[in-house]
């Protein structure tokens, strides 16, 4: 990893479970289920990410599975809010219960929100996902926007012979409303994924597309911020729209962020699997110095992983949290 990249970004994942079952995800297998008891506590989510917190992470960002499907989440979220140095708390979410609750994680110390969404067509929307959820997502955006949650972004996952048809009316988005709009370059992370490949589609191509439709892009400065997407800017628009090039790009030895799932264990990179296991020395009793020294130590080494064909992965987004 280049001496020049600091490690401050935390992605956890609250839960493995979703009430979506996306063609490119994982399944809804009972049996994959993390099980209760093997489960962290709030209280241990609380302490981890306080001793994350001292180790230099300064953002949060709550992932799944699908966390708006944890019960107290927004008392959770005022417990991550108390704690001093962490400057920003966002959330990954597929937005289906989200306009309810908009309101309520804003004013619980919600900073921003990303919310996953593959089409803008209601029959698309049940095919991709295997539910009838679209208007509820919709409405889960605007209340977002209405909320205060800044920025809204949505995250398009690129699909050659399925969403391909709609990047222009995604772009368009930006025109109408101050969100930022992001195109995701699909690639396999496991075995399952192998046979998905025939769609994959690369940024460049949407990008090909909006230009032909709109006339230009105007690249906004600081394109790399929280992560690895490209930022731009329609004429006149309100919004944004973002390329994240995770399959034709090489953006790794940028990278910020740290991964821990609902069980307590660690990956230093999306690559590498969850390899360190906080939750058994929590639990073990050790001291905050012995568990602070372990983080830090898994920050300082943590690795420059350089892409390949990906052929052993078998990563499950559904628990690494994207």
């Amino acid at each position: 990893m280049e001496k020049n990249i600091t490690v401050d970004y935390l992605r956890l994942s609250l839960t493995d479970r979703c009430n979506l079952n996306c063609i490119y995800c994982n399944p809804l297998q009972e049996d994959k289920f993390t099980s209760r008891e093997k489960l962290l506590t709030y209280e241990e989510m609380v302490e981890i990410v306080k001793l994350f917190v001292k180790s230099g992470i300064k953002k949060l960002r709550l992932t799944g599975g699908e966390p708006l499907l944890k019960k107290h989440l927004i008392d959770l979220i005022k417990m991550f809010k108390q704690i001093k140095g962490l400057k920003e708390i966002s959330m990954t979410t597929n937005g289906v219960y989200l306009k309810d609750i908009a309101a309520h994680l804003k004013k619980s110390g919600l900073d921003r929100i990303n919310i996953s969404l593959d089409t803008l067509k209601r029959e698309k929307f049940k095919t991709i996902t295997g539910s009838d959820y679209f208007e509820d997502v919709w409405a889960g955006i605007e209340n977002s926007l209405k909320s205060g949650l800044h920025p809204v972004k949505l995250n398009i996952v690129l699909m050659k012979g399925i969403n391909d048809d709609e990047v222009i009316d995604f772009a368009q988005l930006t025109k109408d409303y101050s969100l930022v709009v992001r195109f995701i370059e699909l690639f396999s992370t496991n075995r399952r994924m192998i046979n998905f490949t025939s769609h994959q589609m690369k940024s460049c191509e949407a990008k090909e597309n909006i230009l032909d439709r709109f006339g230009g892009l105007k690249l906004i400065s600081g394109t790399r911020g929280n992560g690895p997407a490209e930022y731009y800017k329609l004429d006149g628009a309100r919004g944004s729209i973002g390329f994240i090039n995770n399959l034709s790009d090489y953006f790794c030895h940028e990278c910020n962020r740290i991964r821990i799932n609902c069980a307590g264990m660690i990956a230093p990179c999306l690559f590498s699997g969850y390899v360190y296991d906080i939750q058994s020395l929590l639990r073990r009793g050790e001291s905050d110095g012995e568990l602070l020294a372990f983080l830090e130590r898994i920050i300082q080494n943590k690795p420059e992983h350089k892409k390949n064909p990906l052929k052993n992965c078998n990563i499950e987004m559904s628990s690494m949290g994207g």
